[in-house]
This record gives structure tokens, C-alpha cells and sequence, in this order.
């Protein structure tokens, strides 16, 4: 006995052969809440950081050209990249906030994906241009960068870093390839920033001849960035592609449809992830003298359970088996 689509019937369960009246689109996007809640706080946070991009590329633009800096001016171009690249992140999320329609019966969560793909693509541009311009300024002799470079991009890897953090943090809560790419993103400016940093701090210590230190430090964050890109460019194609989600997880689906009254053990149990939200399909084992009706009603507990739990679950397929033995 399989339950329809949570999707599709309003977070009740129902046998698979067709109601007598379609469900309504309120009704169909009611398992949708949670994980529509998380992509717009998501997209809030990516939003608080392209602002924070854009001042943060300005100054340190004013301070590449004015302290003669090209690890600098290489860190403002990707930041001025970087915002760009969260425009698409943040637009990922709205996407994967809207619920289930009729041409996405199981919502639109791998938008968020799909950003974070086109975020990895960015972030390899990045590496690949700045590493193009630091060999160029090797080789074209220039003056030294000025001591006032180094308290703002002090300032930048500190910013940065606690921006990262916060996005880890909250990547951690709810396990998105989107933020994971933002996190990553605002980590490798970090990255730049403090290579940058380095960099001319040897060149002022070093004096006449160490010039070119701080394009030195320029070309070796480039390896850092495109390693990040490949990170990102991981998780989200895990998540196209229907990856399992952590064992954590599943056991604590397992868990819940475990402790659900009728239930005499859980066999199967497949979760993929879809943006913020989970899709779940198991198989439950009932007292095989139960009539349809009332293993039917034992179906409906279980996508009940798992839909209030605090994972964002956004589809149940719930098949019940007779229990053996």
C-alpha cells in the first residue's frame, strides 16, 4: 500500500487511486512551509551579504589603486564577482521557496542547486583571472604596496570570516548546497584577503627587489579558490543527482516512523534532498491481519510524524508491508 505524494495531497496521506476532487494549491503546498521558511531566511542572509560585498569591493578597490596593490585589486574584482555570484544564490532561494505547482509537483528546491553549480563556475573564473594578472605583474616591475593597505584588509579576512561562519552555521542547520557555496565564497575572499595581506607585509619588510611579493601571494590564493570552487561544485551536483542524504538523518527518519503506533519495523527507507527540503520514501511493517483501511490509517500517521518533525520534509511516499513472522 502506498501513500500519494505528500506534494500533492496537503500533508495527508491517500490511496493512490485519484480523489474525487483535485487538492488545492494551499493544501498542496502545506508540507512546503518549513522549508519555503528556511530558503527565504536563507535568501535574507545571502542578501545582508551582497551588501556587505559591495562596501567591502569599494574599499578595497580605493585601496589597491591608491596603495599601488595589485593582490588588492585582484581581492576587489572578485568581490565585485563575488556579488554577482550571491545575486544568483539569492535568486535560487526565492526560486525554491515557491511551492509545488502542477509542472514541479515536488516544489522547486534544486534551484538552489542549480545557483550553486553556477557559483562554482564563477568562483573558477575568478581563480583562472586573477592568477592571468598576478603573472603579468611578476614580470612588470612596480612600486611597493603602502603600509595602509594591511589594517583594511586586516579588517576584510575578520568581516569575511565571521560572515562565513555564520553561513556554515546555519549550512549546517539545514544542509544546502547554495549556502554551502555562499559560505565557501565569503571564506575564500577571506582566503585573498589574508594572502593578500602576507603578501605585503613581505614586500614592505623586505624592502627594494620584494616588490612583487604581494603578486606572489595573489597567484598562490588562486590554487585555495578554485580547490573552494570544486567543493561547491561537488555538493550541488550530489544534490542534482539525488545523493543520499547523512546517516544522521536516516536514522533519524527510521526513528520516527519507528515509534509510530502500528508500526512493527521499518525496512526500506530512501531520503534525497530537494533544496531545503527532504523527500522520503519507505517501507513500514504492519500486523498483516489489519484491513486496508487500517493500515491505510497507520500510513497516515507516519507521513504525519515525519511532516512535523523539524526536518522540512516536503514529500512522503509511504508503502505499508505486512509484518513477518
Amino acid at each position: 500500500m502506498r501513500a500519494a505524494p505528500a506534494a500533492q495531497r496537503g500533508g495527508r496521506p491517500a490511496v493512490t487511486t485519484p480523489p474525487s476532487t483535485p487538492p488545492s494549491d494551499a493544501g498542496r503546498g502545506a508540507d512546503h512551509a518549513l522549508a519555503a521558511q528556511r530558503a527565504r531566511h536563507s535568501a535574507r542572509l545571502v542578501g545582508a551579504g551582497v551588501l556587505l560585498n559591495c562596501g567591502l569591493a569599494a574599499a578595497k578597490l580605493a585601496g589597491g589603486v591608491l596603495g599601488h596593490s595589485h593582490a588588492l585589486v585582484a581581492d576587489a574584482v572578485e568581490s565585485l564577482l563575488d556579488i554577482f555570484a550571491s545575486v544568483l544564490v539569492w535568486a535560487g532561494f526565492r526560486v525554491a521557496s515557491l511551492p509545488p505547482d502542477a509542472d514541479h509537483p515536488y516544489g522547486h528546491g534544486k534551484a538552489a542547486a542549480v545557483a550553486g553549480l553556477a557559483v562554482a563556475g564563477i568562483v573558477w573564473l575568478v581563480a583562472a583571472g586573477i592568477a592571468v594578472q598576478s603573472v603579468r605583474e611578476i614580470l612588470t616591475p612596480h612600486h611597493a604596496p603602502h603600509w595602509l593597505t594591511l589594517p583594511l584588509l586586516a579588517g576584510v579576512v575578520a568581516l569575511k570570516e565571521w560572515f562565513a561562519r555564520r553561513m556554515r552555521r546555519l549550512d549546517a542547520e539545514y544542509g544546502s548546497s547554495g549556502l554551502k557555496a555562499e559560505a565557501w565564497h565569503h571564506r575564500s575572499d577571506a582566503l585573498t584577503s589574508a594572502a593578500a595581506f602576507l603578501g605585503i607585509a613581505v614586500a614592505l619588510a623586505g624592502g627594494e627587489g620584494w616588490e612583487a611579493a604581494d603578486d606572489w601571494a595573489a597567484l598562490a590564493a588562486c590554487g585555495v579558490i578554485a580547490a573552494n570552487g570544486l567543493a561547491i561544485a561537488r555538493s550541488a551536483v550530489d544534490e542534482v543527482m539525488d545523493a543520499a542524504v547523512p546517516a544522521a538523518i536516516e536514522a533519524e527518519v527510521r526513528r520516527i516512523a519507528a515509534g509510530v503506533a502500528g508500526v512493527r519495523a521499518v525496512e526500506k527507507c530512501r531520503i534525497v534532498r530537494s533544496g531545503l527540503g527532504l523527500l522520503v520514501d519507505i517501507h513500514v511493517h504492519v500486523d498483516g491481519a489489519l484491513t486496508v483501511r487500517e493500515g491505510h490509517a497507520i500510513a497516515h500517521a507516519v507521513t504525519d510524524a515525519l511532516v512535523a518533525a523539524p526536518l522540512a520534509v516536503t514529500d512522503v511516499a509511504v508503502h505499508v508491508e505486512p509484518a513477518r513472522g
